[in-house]
């Protein structure tokens, strides 16, 4: 009997990591493929900024007893939209715009969530990842690659000349607000792990840690996918084994990955 029940708690135990890994490696892939295009633009804030968006979203579906990731996308892909058709008309940056928004939405959420529920908002819950949630990060992840390789020549080229590319037939506001809308998407699914507050550490470090060693586009984009992935499952994995929020320990993980990248580069440069 004794042997039964700890087989069953192991198995209890066993479960949620095991979601959760497979969500941390969708989010991961995800996140570090689209957070190369945000590095590149010098967009790296946006990815935070956005996130906080999504708190209100999280705090009517905690209290209204729906998944709160539904709302927390919801809140994010209107944003975005917002974000975007203000951008078209007034012309100030992006930065400037997320930045206005993000700050009432994340006062709004923070009066909002219920007290007990706020540190899971922030930092997100390990234990609650299901079956579900996996299937839907894997989904998504793949969605959003597929989509950002459509894109990705097009973004590339908006960044060189706005001009050269609408010369070329781009319609370069729709591929923004696809962009936005991918950001979001990624976003909504990475606060399953590390919540509202730490999931813009997914779409920046990664990039960030890949930059610095790459020669040329196709091998940042993959080690930013790669560099992406790696850390949330070393966060993951260190935080099954002390018991504590995911996020803080995929935010070390990236960091420190980030930090390894610049004494390697720093290393090789002097033996030269």
């Amino acid at each position: 009997m004794g042997s039964a029940c700890a087989c069953y708690t192991v198995r209890f135990m066993a479960e949620p990591l095991v979601f959760s890994l497979v969500v941390g490696v969708a989010v991961g892939l995800s996140a570090g493929y689209i957070g190369s295009i945000m590095v590149l633009e010098k967009m790296a804030l946006v990815g935070d900024a956005l996130s906080h968006v999504a708190l209100p979203g999280l705090a009517l579906g905690l209290l209204w007893g729906f998944n709160p990731f539904i709302g927390a996308f919801a809140f994010l892909f209107t944003s975005a939209v917002i974000i975007w058709q203000v951008e078209r008309v007034t012309k100030l940056s992006f930065e400037t715009l997320v930045g206005a928004v993000f700050t009432l939405a994340l006062a709004i959420g923070i009066l909002l969530v219920p007290a007990q529920d706020l540190l899971e908002a922030l930092f997100g819950d390990i234990t609650k990842v299901g079956l579900v949630d996996a299937i839907a990060a894997i989904v998504v992840s793949v969605v959003v690659i597929i989509l950002v390789r459509r894109i990705y020549k097009k973004i590339v080229l908006t960044l060189m000349s706005e001009e050269l590319a609408v010369s070329k037939g781009i319609n370069v506001s729709r591929t923004n607000l696809l962009y936005l809308l991918l950001v979001s998407l990624t976003v909504a699914i990475g606060i399953m792990i590390t919540g509202t507050l730490l999931v813009g550490f997914l779409v920046v470090t990664p990039a960030a840690a890949a930059r610095v060693i790459s020669s040329n586009l196709s091998r940042y984009v993959r080690l930013s996918a790669i560099f992406g992935v790696v850390s949330s499952i070393m966060g993951l994995l260190l935080a099954a084994y002390f018991n504590i929020q995911p996020g803080p320990l995929i935010v070390v993980s990236g960091v420190a990955i980030f930090a390894a990248v610049i004494i390697a580069r720093r290393r090789i440069s002097l033996n030269f």
